[in-house]
């Protein structure tokens, strides 16, 4: 990966850049209160379940997510939080990998065991995970 530049390729159905921003840098860096407080501002702000998902699916110059960073660096609260609140656990970044593929080639056997438990918690309440 090696690029830290975290340029908003687009704006997702009217987010700003600065809340897709502050939700890339959070996931990023393991700052729970700031993915709880920014995924909740979503969530009051706009009543779409889809702008959400694509909220949470913004993704930088290099299509990562939100939940890539969060793997890449091992926040294991983090990635729980952004896959129960419906982060898509199959984007490709622009190297082709996932969230889970990055956590892989990381050697974070933590982060995988965090993916499949919240993968399955969605799964036991009938949501289907992408």
């Amino acid at each position: 990966m090696g690029v830290e530049n975290n340029s908003i390729e687009q704006n997702t159905n009217g987010a700003t850049y600065e809340h897709v921003e502050a939700l890339l840098e959070a996931a990023r860096y393991g700052d729970i209160e700031d993915v709880i407080s920014l995924v909740s501002v979503v969530f009051h702000l706009i009543l779409s379940i889809q702008w959400v998902e694509e909220d949470l699916n913004a993704c930088n110059v290099e299509k990562n997510t939100p939940l890539h960073w969060a793997c890449l660096n091992g926040q294991i609260e983090v990635v729980k939080k952004l896959i129960l609140a419906g982060a898509n656990v199959s984007a490709l970044n622009s190297h082709d990998m996932t969230p889970m593929d990055e956590a892989v080639t990381q050697g974070k056997i933590d982060v995988i065991d965090a993916i499949n438990e919240a993968a399955t918690e969605m799964e036991l309440t009938n949501v289907t995970v992408s």
